[in-house]
């Protein structure tokens, strides 16, 4: 059922929605009509009791079957974060004590870790940050022949750093198709990123405009296969604070808590998910069965790209919890973390 716009709500239905949504995103509770009528809402608790029941009919609430109260469906939580949700920006304190944490001497590896823990502080929930992935200027590249279907690729980095990437050939590569492939990788690494200077190579190889024979096109060809896939295999994902998703309420719904869990433990579906922000303007809120990963835990990750000092994007951090996370208080919190560690990074 697709979710209402807020227009087609009345202003009574409005006001009491939004009272279940923050009691519930306040206590983990389901909210029943008698609170409503107590927390000064002008109706009785039968015209209460039929309002919660529109809003069920809707799509918006759902009642536990162990409560008489309701609770936000992941619908609901969306359009609440969409529409209703006001913020609360960072208090001067807050932020001065996210940059002291962040500006404690050390490499910058430290300030990645201190990130996490401090994303898991201030949303009791559990904090990741996705490392940024080094992407340095490369210098040259020489191809080596490693047996009969082996070839080893050695990456000499501008900043003097080597790499090597091992590929996998049809059979053995003759001295003069490995130099002639290094020849003309070095010519188009010259001052670019790997990632750049895969790109060009990608379009020229595609518009036919290279002079390879058939050998060497072969075997940049797969060279630009590998390192695609290791790239894709590199991201470095941090998370501290999993115990803080172990508290009082996860006791009532364990087998939620253990799916969560196991979803942090697959790091790498995690870190796709993550990527995906990375070209969001500010925290971008993944809610419950919106994405396929948390279908089955019920959980949300609010998540915010860092950038350097040019910036550029370089990473993404953010936090992971129940769906009653406390959104108008984290969003903006994971915001002033990316733009504060984007300070740090060079």
């Amino acid at each position: 059922m697709p979710t209402p716009p807020l227009t087609e709500l009345s202003e009574r239905a409005r006001e009491i929605f939004r009272l279940v949504v923050e009691g519930y995103l306040d206590s983990g509770n389901p909210v029943g009509s008698k609170t409503l009528a107590g927390g000064g809402v002008n109706l009785s608790p039968a015209s209460i009791r039929s309002v919660l029941a529109d809003l069920e009919s809707l799509g918006l609430l759902a009642a536990p079957h162990t409560s008489a109260g309701r609770m936000p469906t992941d619908s609901g939580l969306r359009l609440f974060v969409d529409g209703m949700m006001q913020v609360a920006e960072p208090t001067r304190e807050e932020r001065k004590a996210i940059e002291a944490r962040l500006a404690e001497p050390g490499p910058i590896e430290q300030a990645l870790e201190q990130t996490s823990a401090i994303l898991s502080d201030i949303s009791g929930a559990a904090g990741m940050v996705l490392v940024p992935q080094r992407d340095p200027r490369l210098a040259q590249i020489s191809l080596v022949a490693l047996g009969q279907s082996r070839v080893l690729a050695v990456l000499v980095g501008e900043d003097g750093v080597i790499e090597n990437r091992v590929m996998d050939t049809a059979g053995p590569v003759p001295a003069s198709v490995l130099e002639q492939a290094s020849n003309y990788i070095s010519a188009r690494l010259a001052g670019r990123t790997l990632r750049e200077a895969s790109a060009a190579m990608r379009a020229e190889l595609a518009a036919n405009r290279s002079q390879l024979d058939e050998a060497s096109r072969d075997l940049v060809e797969r060279g630009l296969a590998v390192w695609s896939e290791d790239a894709a295999k590199r991201p470095v994902l941090i998370v501290r604070g999993q115990a803080n998703l172990l508290d009082a309420g996860a006791l009532e719904d364990l087998e939620r808590v253990r799916q969560l869990l196991d979803d942090i433990e697959n790091k790498h579906s995690i870190a796709g998910l993550l990527e995906s922000a990375r070209e969001a303007d500010a925290a971008r809120i993944f809610i419950g069965s919106e994405n396929r990963l948390f279908a089955l835990s019920g959980s949300s990750v609010i998540a915010s790209p860092y950038r350097d000092r040019e910036g550029r994007v370089v990473g993404v951090l953010g936090v992971i919890g129940p769906t009653r996370l406390n959104y108008a208080r984290v969003v903006p919190m994971v915001d002033f973390t990316a733009r504060s560690l984007g300070k740090l990074i060079g």
